[in-house]
């Protein structure tokens, strides 16, 4: 138990909520170039082999990279039981829609090619569609709402309440703000599918895909800084407000917040995570000209990188909070008031320890093994063993 009492209560909690965000933007990382290749499906495959080697490059690696899906859910609800509370109560029906989604995918996976009938895989076809398109699109419009606040109170025995009837939690997400965050998520995500099948795609696929996806990395980057300067110019920031303990126990109601000023603060607090925008921004470009040069491994890493900046940004310039509240901000969740206790924390840190390395080793491994494109041939003779 020495590690035990060196890791401090706050060192666990800055720990796991830097694990949180890696888990999240491995996520973004992996299953986004298979929610991107689902969201281009009808535009970048005009034939039946073409959409067959489109679907065929995410096929063997799209149940894995579902994974870092599990686990981000799986540690928001361990470590930061409040948040996972909150969250899934006011973005329910949200939550609801984007698993649909994702439960309508691996079904359109399976059943697509299992009738040899034009309608038939159609039907799937735009099914993998919504699949990619709809989960990109959500998770987008969810980050623009926690970045204004989400209306939502702790009562004084920290039952949670959200404002409004439930028809109104959803419909209150899709504000103007929102909706942009959400176009941005879905471009950048499209931008990510587009690279992906350059590496893995040859033909028509691949010069379609280089094509839209060139401007849907113009749209991603051009709307990530106009997100910024509007969240800079037009929303008020938060703040604890005099001094707090980041030790103590984990109750949202402990801290003093206020809300004033600008987000855009944390980057005269703390001018370091300028970095994160700086790689978003750059990473998108060169994601751009390296699709619209026919470039391929470098165009996926560029991709990877915006994608890896523009979601840590979120973080950083939020740090310390989690999930501002709107209309009470003296219950807003932060790092330092929301967390499990300090043996869960570091029960939690010890497993992840163990068995992250070997996932991502695993992972590895696997890609690996599964690299190389996927050609006309590979569909034709190999039809009753590829998707």
């Amino acid at each position: 138990m020495i590690l035990h009492e060196l890791l401090s209560y706050e060192t666990l909690r800055l720990t796991w909520w830097v694990l949180v965000g890696v888990l999240l933007i491995g996520f973004a990382l992996t299953d986004g170039f298979d929610m991107g290749v689902g969201a281009l499906l009808p535009f970048v495959a005009k034939t039946d082999t073409e959409r067959r080697i489109a679907i065929n490059t995410v096929g063997p690696v799209w149940e894995g990279n579902q994974v870092w899906f599990i686990l981000g859910g799986g540690a928001i609800f361990a470590a930061w039981p409040p948040l996972y509370a909150v969250s899934f109560s006011g973005f329910y029906l949200a939550m609801f829609v984007v698993l649909a989604a994702l439960i309508v995918r691996p079904v359109a996976f399976k059943y697509r090619s299992k009738r040899d009938d034009p309608r038939w895989r159609a039907t799937w076809d735009w099914a993998l569609f919504a699949g990619g398109a709809v989960p990109a699109t959500i998770f987008g419009v969810a980050v623009g709402n926690v970045m204004q606040g989400v209306p939502f109170h702790f009562t004084d025995d920290l039952h949670a309440i959200y404002e409004g009837v439930w028809y109104m939690k959803f419909l209150s997400l899709l504000n103007p703000f929102a909706l942009c965050a959400g176009l941005v998520s879905l471009a950048m995500l499209v931008m990510h599918g587009a690279a992906w099948l350059t590496v893995k795609a040859e033909g028509p696929v691949q010069i379609r895909a280089r094509r839209i996806g060139s401007s849907a990395a113009l749209i991603a980057v051009g709307g990530y800084i106009g997100l910024g300067l509007w969240l800079a110019y037009g929303f008020d920031g938060y703040q604890i407000v005099g001094a707090y303990v980041t030790d103590g126990p984990s109750n949202p109601l402990h801290f003093e917040v206020t809300k004033g000023g600008s987000w855009m603060q944390a980057y005269a607090l703390r001018p370091w995570i300028a970095i994160a925008p700086v790689m978003g921004v750059v990473g998108g470009l060169l994601a751009y000209l390296g699709l619209r040069a026919g470039r391929e491994v470098t165009t996926l890493l560029a991709s990877k990188m915006a994608i890896f900046g523009m979601i840590a940004s979120v973080g950083l310039t939020m740090f310390p909070f989690i999930l501002p509240s709107s209309s009470d901000p003296r219950s807003s969740l932060t790092v330092w008031n929301s967390s499990s206790s300090h043996l869960t924390l570091f029960i939690m840190l010890v497993v992840t320890a163990i068995f992250l390395p070997l996932i991502l080793l695993y992972t590895a491994w696997v890609y690996k093994v599964l690299w190389g494109k996927v050609t006309e041939a590979d569909v034709t003779e190999n039809s009753d063993s590829v998707y």
